[in-house]
């Protein structure tokens, strides 16, 4: 019997989340017209900002120490690399020159960071199950910023994904996994208006 997402623990929810973004990128390889392509990427967009969000604020802080580190530090750089792309797929549309091209980088390197986090006993989850963490109480608090996320940017694709560990950004909040600010996406979305 398959469980649904309130049900799910962590990581679960975590693999459900992946499963669905890879739906979608094979959804965007076979589509024709431009329209479904760019409703396609921009849905495959905020899914994975909504997933970084979830992964970078709740599930990565409780990780930090309790796994591998470098294992940790490159999740977070993966991240940043594909937010860059989301950001310029985003801004773009159809009818630019490397759209098509640039949907089709993020999904391998979302592939790759999947196949990264789910490796069978030494991936961040096995890590993150071997080191006891409560699957229960971080799905608890993911489902709740997933879903303060998705309000906060569904239809909103001018507010961009942040990066945390390139050159300029706040590196340490990163290396203390300090959660960036919850508000911070509404209040960039003020800012616009």
């Amino acid at each position: 019997m398959t469980q649904t997402y309130e049900e799910m623990d962590a990581i679960a929810m975590l693999k459900a989340d992946h499963r669905k973004v890879e739906d979608l990128f094979e959804k965007f390889e076979s589509a024709r017209g431009k329209d479904r392509k760019q409703a396609l990427a921009e849905e495959a967009c905020l899914e994975l900002k909504v997933h970084t969000l979830i992964e970078e604020e709740i599930f990565y802080p409780a990780c930090r120490g309790e796994i591998d580190d470098a294992d940790l530090n490159e999740a977070y750089v993966e991240h940043d690399a594909a937010k860059l792309l989301i950001n310029e797929i985003e801004r773009g549309g159809p009818d630019e020159a490397f759209y098509d091209a640039k949907v089709k980088v993020l999904s391998e390197m979302i592939e790759h960071h999947v196949k990264e986090e789910e490796r069978y006993s030494e991936g961040l989850f096995a890590q993150a199950r071997e080191a006891g963490l409560d699957m229960g109480d971080l799905a608890d608090r993911m489902r709740a910023r997933r879903r303060d996320a998705m309000a906060q940017l569904k239809g909103h694709p001018e507010i961009p994904a942040e990066t945390r560990t390139f050159q300029g950004d706040d590196i340490e909040s990163a290396l203390a996994d300090e959660p960036l600010s919850p508000a911070r996406p509404a209040d960039d979305l003020a800012a616009l208006r």
